[in-house]
């Protein structure tokens, strides 16, 4: 019998920064300290969540130490998404490591969950309720087979090993485990769609070998890096969030508020093209690693098949987003409860300007086909064809004529020139030098600096993006002229807003933007100031929670995360900034150390 999503317990919301993430690149979970599984959509990341506790939803996949009085803690191992929960108690320290198994299968999510007693012995409760479709079904047909439970819920299949001990209730499974002082105990739940599993159970020993071994292949070294540690991480995070098909996730999460009660709460589990172009993109600054050839193979399929009207955003299997619809739960508080997302049937602008940039940087590395050159070719004809347009922009608003979409496109199409060639009867060069002197006439500040757009003389942080990347020739002033015109209006204790709400104070409308921190450390770092540009990068890169996860804001005066966890493009930024502000200057993490002037 289907059940609502109010009739079982609910898991209290954590704050964002306190939340870990684990993910394989077909879905993602959120753990929070309490050792509950928060949020995941399973079998994909645009797919119903099956937990759902971070809106409100019930049900959950808890393992946590009996023990109510410790402290909890944790980290990844370096490079990966494997993560490492840890709880000190009065008598013992616990340890949870924590994993979807990798490589990944499309239709079945497997979370890996391994109990250590590292000191004392360990007591810890574990507690399973599975609910899919956004809460709206408790599990059924529970039973047990030879110590493994199989159970389903709507649509949705699910098989736990490891907990034969454990009793069945109303609200799923109970257990506790009791672990002498270094014992360990596996636990590993199998989440799919279509034909229920009939194979034997997984071994635990040989999915946690594979998966370490994915990420051992999957993410670089970055020691050449400013950054070597957090930048690992930022690339473990895009690899995380991207799918075999190449689409990279924005974000994991749905609804979470930018601030609170103002409605500005979106679903990001989709893939934007412009995000996966600033992912390849620093990818590319890096090296010539496989997850740029995922990048190029999404954006060149996406532009291939829609041509002028590329959409801003897909599911990671190339279909259009679906529309908004509001979902049965509470929402995390402040936020709502939305899914889908309507910036899919906007035009904007410089995503075309976004694909250009990432091709040619692809085309640095040799790793262009044909079909990624005639992508770039058709992305150029699109610019050439509908650059005068009105367009929603970087941020999604009304349609107006942009600054950033226009300076974005010249970026792209000098390029796009520069590697591919000037091929009339196009003239690329011709026709950013066109667009330039065009927007320039209509968008430069009397004071010289850059303005947001044609009818409104409001300073924009993103500007400092395209200006870094030379879009306006090498010895002209603007560039410097609005860096300085976006610290003096838009900079506050050493962190970037995006652009002046009215006359309401930085911080009030918003928070910081973590994207555009790392922007105004590339900016400083083409100016030469590259002093400056590391301060911004530390200041930035340091705006997170102890799992070292970033999400889209920042708010100063609270030192709290707002917006979608983990975010995508800041993440690829923060690499970026890494791979062109290296070597690091002392140790691993980049830090001068102790002594050194």
């Amino acid at each position: 019998m289907e059940s609502s999503a109010t009739e079982a317990p609910v898991a209290e919301p954590w704050v964002l920064r306190d939340y870990a993430l684990v993910a394989d690149g077909e879905r993602g979970a959120l753990i929070g300290p309490r050792g509950d599984v928060a949020w995941m959509c399973a079998p994909s990341w645009h797919s119903a969540a099956v937990f759902s506790g971070l809106l409100g939803g019930p049900g959950g996949f808890r393992v946590r130490p009996r023990d109510r009085w410790n402290v909890w803690g944790g980290y990844y191992e370096d490079g990966t998404l494997i993560r490492v929960s840890r709880w000190v108690t009065r008598d013992a320290v616990i340890s949870c490591r924590e994993a979807l198994a990798a490589p990944a299968e499309h239709g079945r999510a497997v979370l890996l969950r391994q109990i250590r007693a590292v000191r004392g012995e360990a007591r810890v409760l574990m507690d399973l309720d599975v609910r899919a479709d956004y809460g709206r079904h408790p599990m059924t047909g529970l039973r047990r087979d030879g110590g493994v439970w199989q159970a389903v819920s709507g649509r949705s299949w699910l098989r736990l090993t490891g907990a034969g001990h454990a009793r069945a209730s109303s609200d799923g499974l109970c257990a506790e485990l009791r672990l002498p002082e270094g014992g360990v105990h596996d636990l590993v739940l199998e989440v799919g769609e279509g034909t229920r599993a009939d194979t034997a159970p997984p071994d635990p020993q040989a999915l946690w070998e594979a998966t370490g071994d994915w990420w051992a292949d999957a993410v670089p070294d970055c020691a050449t890096t400013a950054a070597p540690r957090d930048a690992r991480m930022a690339y473990a995070v895009l690899n995380g969030l991207t799918s075999t098909t190449g689409g990279m996730v924005a974000a994991v999460t749905t609804s979470l508020p930018e601030r609170a009660d103002t409605g500005r709460d979106y679903d990001y589990r989709y893939a934007w093209i412009r995000d996966q172009a600033y992912a390849g993109t620093a990818v590319a600054a890096h090296g010539p690693h496989p997850l740029l050839e995922r990048m190029v193979r999404f954006v060149t399929e996406r532009v291939l098949d829609d041509g002028p009207d590329l959409r801003p955003a897909y599911t990671v299997d190339g279909r259009p987003l679906p529309a908004e619809r509001l979902l049965p739960l509470t929402g995390y508080p402040g936020g709502t409860n939305r899914a889908g997302n309507h910036a899919g049937r906007q035009f904007q602008l410089d995503v075309f300007g976004e694909v250009l940039q990432l091709l040619a940087a692809a085309d640095r590395h040799g790793m262009l086909d044909d079909r990624a050159v005639r992508a770039a070719r058709i992305a150029a004809r699109a610019v050439r064809d509908r650059w005068e347009e009105p367009d929603a922009g970087l941020w999604e608003l009304e349609k107006r004529w942009w600054t950033h979409s226009r300076l974005t496109c010249v970026v792209g199409l000098r390029d796009l020139a520069h590697r591919l060639g000037d091929a009339p009867p196009d003239g690329w060069s011709r026709l950013a030098d066109r667009m330039l002197e065009t927007t320039r006439r209509r968008c430069l500040h009397r004071d010289g600096h850059w303005q947001r757009a044609a009818d409104d003389t409001g300073v924009e942080a993103a500007l400092l993006l395209p200006l870094a990347r030379g879009a306006v020739p090498h010895g002209e002033a603007s560039p410097a002229l609005t860096r300085q015109a976006v610290m003096r209006h838009l900079t506050k204790d050493g962190y970037v807003y995006r652009f002046r709400h009215g006359g309401r104070p930085l911080g009030d409308a918003e928070g910081s933007f973590l994207l555009c921190g790392f922007m105004m450390a590339l900016a400083a770092h083409a100016e030469g100031a590259h002093t400056e540009a590391m301060r911004w990068f530390e200041r930035t890169r340091s705006a997170c929670g102890s799992p070292g996860l970033l999400a889209e804001e920042w708010d100063v005066s609270q030192r709290q995360l707002r917006g979608n966890l983990p975010q995508a493009f800041v993440h690829a930024l923060l690499l970026e900034c890494a791979a062109r502000l290296g070597p690091p200057l002392g140790g691993d993490d980049g830090l001068i150390p102790a002594g050194r002037p």
